[in-house]
């Protein structure tokens, strides 16, 4: 039995859910976000809150329980709260400025890597060092912050690069004499 799928996902007020085919839709004071409904498992909109169970009882709908809860509640969730990513940047001359709808990076490469945000996203650099990334869909934030982090991953070194905020570098012992 999945822990996390028998907790029903409770609706906000403000938010509404309702199910129309086979897509679960979920409007809120953010905006709306649409999840595709697996076949193998039940979904209902009772009053303040929506509940997922298994279809069947076979192992496969099982396995898909859980899964389908934490999605469900990451709509939820983002269209209420919203979902945030910060990155660092850490080396000298390394810098990122946000510039309308695209995001320019200085790497210590000979070129500057522009890289355009995709729709629904925010980012916004605080300070020269910091990047920071917002929007109500928590796989589009993590996979841009992803994308980012990918053209300078922090070395062990010196731990030069792109971090996550909170993100701990195992750093390696240098040569002993």
């Amino acid at each position: 039995m999945s822990r996390i799928g028998k907790k029903p996902v409770t609706i906000p007020s403000g938010v509404t859910a309702n199910i129309e085919g086979d897509t679960l839709a979920v409007k809120g004071p953010k905006g709306t976000l649409t999840l595709g409904l697996s076949d193998l498992i039940d979904y209902k909109v009772d009053g303040g809150e929506i509940s997922v169970k298994p279809a069947n009882d076979t192992r496969e709908a099982r396995n898909h329980w859980g899964m389908q809860r934490t999605l469900v509640s990451n709509l939820v969730q983002g269209v209420t709260d919203g979902f945030t990513k910060v990155l660092e940047i850490s080396g000298v001359g390394y810098r990122a400025q946000a510039q309308g709808k695209t995001l320019k990076l200085q790497l210590g490469y000979s070129h500057d890597v522009n890289l355009d945000v995709p729709e629904g996203l925010e980012v916004k650099t605080p300070d020269q060092t910091t990047v920071e990334i917002s929007g109500i869909d928590k796989q589009a934030v993590g996979q841009f912050a992803a994308e980012i982090r990918r053209w300078r991953k922090p070395e062990p070194y010196k731990g030069k690069g792109i971090k996550y905020r909170g993100e701990y570098i195992f750093r390696k012992e240098g040569k002993k004499k």
